[in-house]
C-alpha cells in the first residue's frame, strides 16, 4: 500500500514539474477519485486523477503508460472547465470525479471555491424531489439503450451482437441511475452493489445483465437482450404514471374539434384504402388515429382505445368498418362533454353557421 501512494504522489510530482516547464499556470487543482479514494484498491489499481486545466495549453500534460514493474496501466488525462460544468448538469450518473475528488493540489482558493460551486449545483439537482425533468434525462438514456437494442437484434454475427449488447447495459444502466436521481461513486467492479441499492429499478435488474453477459449463441442474447428492455420499459412507464397530473374530465373544452378532426383526417383515407386494396393507407391512417388517441387520453379521461385492433390486412372493408366503429364510441366521450359534433346537411348550411354563429 505505501509503495502505492508513493507512486501515486510521484505521479502528481511529475505532473506538476511538466506544467512548471510547459505550461505554467494551466493546471487549476489536481484531486484523487476512484479505487484509491473508496478504497476499493486491489495491486493492479491504477491512479485516476482529476487534472483540471484552465486552458488549451494543458491538454499537453495528458497522457497513458504501462508500469511494466507492477503490471499496472496508468492514464492521465486532462478535464477542461467546460467539461465540468457539462457534468453539474447532471445528465450522466458518471459524475464521481466532479463530485468525489479529494483535492491535493490547488493553484488558487478561488479554483476550489468554483468546483464547490458546480458541486453545489449537483446537490441542488439532487436534493429536489424526482420530476419530469429527471425523467427527461434518464428518458435520453434509455433511447440510447433503446438503438443500441435495435442494433443488436438487427445483427448476425456473435462478435456484433455483443458489441451491442454492451451499448444496451452501459446506457440501461445509466438511465436507471438518473430514473433514481443517483451516481455511480464507485467503479465498474461495484457496479451490481450500486444497481441493487436503487429503488426504482427492474426487480431482477442485474440477473438479466448477467445473463446477457454469460449467453454463448445469438438467439439468447437477443433473447435476454429483449427480456431486460421490457422489464426497463415497464419501470420507466411506472415511474412516468407516478408523476402524471390527474387527467382532465371530459368537457367542450378538452375536446371540441377532436372528433371531426379524426373524421376529416382519416374517414375518407379509409374509404380510400378499402375500395383500393391499400394496406398502407389503412394501416398508416390508423395508426395516425392511434397516436392522436393516445395524446389526448394522455391528458383528458376518456379511456383507452387501441385502433390498431381492427386493422386486418385480409379484409380493409372491415378494418374501414372498423374504424367508423371507433368514432362512434369516441362520440360517447362527446356526449359526457355535453358536445354535438359539426354536422351540416350540406355546403350552404355549414356557410350559413360558419358566417352566424349566433343564429
Amino acid at each position: 500500500m505505501n509503495a502505492l501512494e508513493d507512486r501515486n504522489k510521484r505521479i502528481i510530482e511529475a505532473v506538476l514539474q511538466k506544467e512548471k516547464t510547459l505550461c505554467p499556470g494551466a493546471v487549476a487543482l489536481i484531486g484523487i477519485y476512484g479505487s484509491f479514494l473508496t478504497g476499493d484498491i486491489h495491486p493492479l489499481s491504477d491512479l485516476d486523477l482529476l487534472i483540471l486545466i484552465n486552458d488549451d495549453r494543458g491538454w499537453q500534460l495528458g497522457t497513458g503508460f504501462i508500469q511494466d514493474d507492477l503490471g499496472v496501466g496508468h492514464d492521465i488525462y486532462c478535464t477542461s472547465w467546460d467539461s465540468l460544468r457539462e457534468d453539474a448538469c447532471f445528465t450522466s450518473p458518471h459524475i464521481a470525479k466532479l463530485m468525489d475528488s479529494r483535492i491535493v493540489y490547488c493553484s488558487d482558493e478561488s479554483y476550489r471555491t468554483e468546483l464547490e460551486k458546480l458541486r453545489d449545483q449537483v446537490r441542488k439537482i439532487l436534493a429536489e424531489p424526482f420530476g419530469e425533468a429527471d425523467l427527461q434525462k434518464a428518458e435520453n438514456e434509455l433511447k440510447e439503450a433503446r438503438c443500441c437494442y435495435a442494433e443488436a437484434m438487427t445483427a448476425e454475427n456473435l462478435s456484433t451482437v455483443r458489441r451491442h449488447a454492451g451499448g444496451t447495459i452501459y446506457y440501461a444502466e445509466n438511465a436507471v441511475a438518473l430514473l433514481n436521481k443517483r451516481y455511480f461513486r464507485r467503479g465498474a467492479k461495484n457496479r451490481y452493489e450500486e444497481l441493487n441499492a436503487m429503488e426504482r429499478r427492474p426487480e431482477d435488474l442485474c440477473g438479466m445483465i448477467e445473463d446477457i453477459l454469460k449467453a454463448t449463441s445469438v438467439p439468447y442474447i437477443k433473447e435476454k437482450l429483449t427480456r431486460l428492455m421490457k422489464e426497463l420499459n415497464l419501470c420507466f412507464h411506472k415511474a412516468g404514471q407516478s408523476l402524471s397530473p390527474a387527467k382532465k374530465p371530459a368537457s367542450p373544452e378538452t375536446l371540441s374539434g377532436t372528433y371531426e378532426e379524426m373524421f376529416s383526417n382519416w374517414h375518407g383515407k379509409m374509404a380510400l384504402a378499402a375500395e383500393r386494396g391499400d394496406r398502407h393507407l389503412a394501416f398508416t391512417s390508423l395508426e395516425n388515429l392511434n397516436e392522436m388517441l393516445a395524446d389526448i387520453g394522455s391528458e383528458v379521461d376518456i379511456g383507452t382505445y387501441d385502433a390498431l385492433s381492427v386493422y386486418d390486412p385480409g379484409d380493409l372493408q372491415k378494418t374501414a368498418q372498423g374504424f367508423d366503429t371507433i368514432l362512434q364510441t369516441y362520440l360517447q366521450e362527446y356526449d359526457r362533454a355535453g358536445l354535438k359534433p359539426k354536422r351540416f346537411p350540406d355546403i350552404d348550411a355549414f356557410i350559413a353557421a360558419y358566417l352566424n354563429p349566433e343564429t
